[in-house]
């Protein structure tokens, strides 16, 4: 089979989109890792009025994009709407930390808008900086997803220290903190490594040009048959997103709760105890992506080589088929599961690995789908369609999450086995008219 002359070295932008990104996430994962704790523990919700209120602040966060997308796309540009947003975020992490539910609403409300205005179009700009079909987008996106995961271990393990160790509002002012830094990295290389990319519209000189070019092959502003279908395929993928992201979201409810009841947490060393705290589980993955993510990196480019590349719709199989092996891991855990016996940590850690070879094979190669699919014009509105499924996952999973303690553990996570398995059998299926209708994007 012949081989394909590719480049390996990446832009210099991409590193500061990676920082930025990853301070940003530290920001996010940081709230998240406390949210149900702080809601459970300091403000004496019931766990299931936390989890439903957990996928409440995900699913909102997740649908803005579209609106942030739109911005950007149409009006600000993705510079503007990075900055705009990360000032939203930081004054959001600032109200979340005053112990009142009524400032907790206003952290809600903040959060989400500032998260629809960054998170789309800080990953449009990455995919900005690649050629259509160069085979380094979907490595450089597993690099860019490396920082998010940085970013988001940095965040549970400070905010577990200072939110759980110390207090709540410190845990939550350091996440505020945290974007302060992403947003000074920004506005320190946005003009000296971006070259152009992010600018607004009428500003935007290589996407004048771009938009010119496909005036004058098709002699028309309307979208063409290729350009529908392609974003065809981009719904039905983010469609089947939905069922990754629904399980894989209950790291941060029913996964915690149940790192935090059922689960033996103490390190015995030499007659040393220590309890770790239960949102640190929640870093896990973001270890695991921090070491694989460069694995996985390479891989793509050596099978890309090899002319072996699998279909972005393959890879979203392999991905759903990971994470159902994961909540095997907990079936099995929930069987040894006796009363008033804790399982060992283990059980998680081996959950979370397969979580992680399934999200290596979904999330980054989704985001790089978006940029290579989406009309060169509507790339961050199409970016926030994908982030707007992952909403209606973050809602679905915490309304899943109410169930976790209601029904027995066995069923609880025997659900998330078959779900996932029978949306990967069925996407499978489709992996043939899905890539006729890519026409040629690998």
């Amino acid at each position: 089979m012949s081989t394909v002359a590719i480049k390996e070295k990446h832009p210099a932008g991409l590193y500061l989109c990676f920082a930025t990104e990853m301070w940003e996430r530290f920001s996010f994962y940081a709230m998240r890792g406390l949210f149900v704790l702080y809601l459970t523990k300091a403000l004496m919700f019931q766990d299931a009025r936390a989890v439903s209120l957990y996928g409440t602040l995900n699913g909102l966060m997740y649908m803005a994009p579209l609106a942030g997308g739109y911005i950007a796309d149409r009006y600000w540009g993705q510079r503007r709407a990075i900055i705009v947003g990360a000032v939203f975020i930081i004054l959001g992490q600032i109200s979340m930390g005053i112990q009142s539910l009524n400032f907790i609403y206003t952290a809600i409300g903040l959060l989400t808008v500032g998260v629809g205005l960054l998170k789309p179009n800080i990953s449009t700009i990455v995919g900005e900086l690649y050629e259509k079909n160069d085979a380094r987008r979907d490595s450089g996106f597993l690099i860019f997803y490396m920082g998010i995961n940085l970013g988001a271990l940095l965040g549970f393990l400070v905010t577990g220290i200072l939110g759980e160790g110390i207090g709540w509002k410190w845990g939550f002012w350091s996440a505020a903190g945290g974007m302060v830094i992403g947003l000074a990295i920004f506005l320190w290389g946005k003009d000296k490594y971006l070259k152009g990319k992010g600018l607004p519209p009428a500003k935007n000189k290589e996407l004048k040009a771009e938009l010119k070019e496909e005036k004058k092959k098709t002699g028309s502003d309307k979208l063409t048959k290729e350009e529908w279908q392609r974003i065809i395929v981009i719904f039905v993928l983010a469609f089947f997103s939905i069922f990754f992201w629904t399980a894989y979201e209950q790291a941060g409810a029913s996964l915690t709760l149940f790192a935090d009841k059922f689960t033996d947490r103490t390190i015995n060393l030499f007659g040393w105890h220590w309890e770790i705290y239960a949102s640190w589980f929640q870093g896990i993955p973001s270890l695991f992506i921090i070491i694989l993510a460069p694995v996985f990196a390479k891989f793509w480019i050596a099978l890309a080589k090899k002319g072996m590349n699998p279909s972005i719709p393959a890879k979203f199989s392999i991905g759903l088929v990971m994470l159902a092996l994961g909540y095997v891991v907990m079936v099995i855990g929930a069987v040894v599961l006796g009363t008033g016996v804790k399982i060992g940590m283990y059980f998680l850690v081996l959950t979370y690995l397969f979580h992680v070879f399934g999200e290596l094979c979904l999330s980054p190669i989704g985001l790089s789908m978006i940029t290579k699919l989406a009309p060169v014009k509507f790339i961050s509105l199409f970016m926030g369609v994908w982030f707007a499924s992952t909403a209606a996952a973050e809602k679905l999973a915490g309304t899943y999450s109410t169930l976790f303690g209601k029904i027995s553990n066995v069923q609880f996570f025997t659900w998330l086995v078959i779900a996932p398995l029978c949306a990967a059998g069925v996407l499978a299926l489709m992996n043939k008219p899905l890539k006729k209708w890519m026409h040629g994007i690998q």
